[in-house]
C-alpha cells in the first residue's frame, strides 16, 4: 500500500503512538503490547494493530512489541529520524511563544528562521535566531532548503503568507491563523484553532 492509499486518520494516530512509546522508553520499558498501548491512549488494541499493519509486521505473537524498535520504526515512517528546518512566519504573541517553545527539537523540528513585517522586530535575536523581513522570505526559504512552515499571523494576512510560502517551495504548513487557506494539492496543511476546539467541547457541557 502506498502512502497516498493509507487513510490520513491513520497517519494522524502515528504521532500519538510515537509519543507513548517515547515515554515508555524513557521509563525503561522494553516490551509492550497493543493492549497496554491502547489502555494508555484510550484506543482499542485492535485499532492499534490494524493501524500498524499498514506499514508491516512490528510485533511477535505472544510477546508484543519491542518498545525502542517500534519507536524507531515510527520515526522512520513519519520521517522524523532527521531534523526538519522550519520557518516561522509572524512574531506576535503566538509567534513569540512558538519561537521559545523547547519541545520541537526532540520531535524532529527546528525553527531556523522567523519572519515578520514590523520594522521594530526585524533584526531582533530570538532564541539565537534573527527576525528577518518577510520581504526576504522567498530567498531565505530557498537558500535554507526549508520545506516546513508555521503560520502565526492574523487571519487577514494568512492567505498572502501561504501563497508566498508555496511559491518559495514550502510543502507542509502548520496554520495557527483561524481561517482556511487555499494551497495546491501537493501541499499539506494542518490547522490549529484553539477557539474552535473549545467550541467543540462546550457543545457537550450542560
Amino acid at each position: 500500500m502506498t502512502s497516498n492509499q493509507i487513510p490520513d486518520i491513520v497517519i494522524g494516530r502515528l504521532p500519538i503512538y510515537l509519543r507513548a512509546l517515547t515515554y515508555m522508553a524513557e521509563e525503561g520499558k522494553e516490551i509492550t503490547s497493543s493492549q497496554e498501548l491502547g489502555e494508555r491512549l484510550g484506543i482499542s488494541s485492535a485499532q492499534i494493530r490494524k493501524d500498524l499493519s499498514h506499514f508491516g509486521e512490528f510485533g511477535k505473537q505472544g510477546t508484543g512489541y519491542e518498545v525502542a524498535y517500534l519507536r524507531d520504526q515510527l520515526k522512520r515512517i513519519l520521517k522524523v529520524e532527521r531534523t526538519w528546518p522550519v520557518a516561522l512566519v509572524g512574531y506576535g504573541d503566538l509567534g513569540h511563544a512558538l519561537a521559545h517553545y523547547g519541545g520541537f527539537a526532540a520531535k524532529g523540528f527546528e525553527i531556523v528562521v522567523l519572519f515578520d513585517n514590523d520594522p521594530n522586530k526585524i533584526g531582533q535575536k530570538v532564541a539565537g535566531k534573527e527576525v528577518v523581513d518577510i520581504a526576504k522570505l522567498p530567498q531565505v526559504v530557498r537558500e535554507k532548503n526549508i520545506k516546513v512552515a508555521i503560520i502565526a499571523v492574523p487571519s487577514s494576512a494568512a492567505q498572502r503568507v501561504a501563497d508566498a510560502l508555496v511559491e518559495a517551495g514550502i510543502k507542509a504548513i502548520l496554520n495557527y491563523a483561524p481561517i482556511h487557506i487555499a494551497v495546491p494539492p501537493d501541499v499539506r496543511v494542518q490547522y490549529i484553532d484553539p477557539a474552535a476546539h473549545l467550541q467543540r467541547m462546550t457543545y457537550y457541557l450542560e
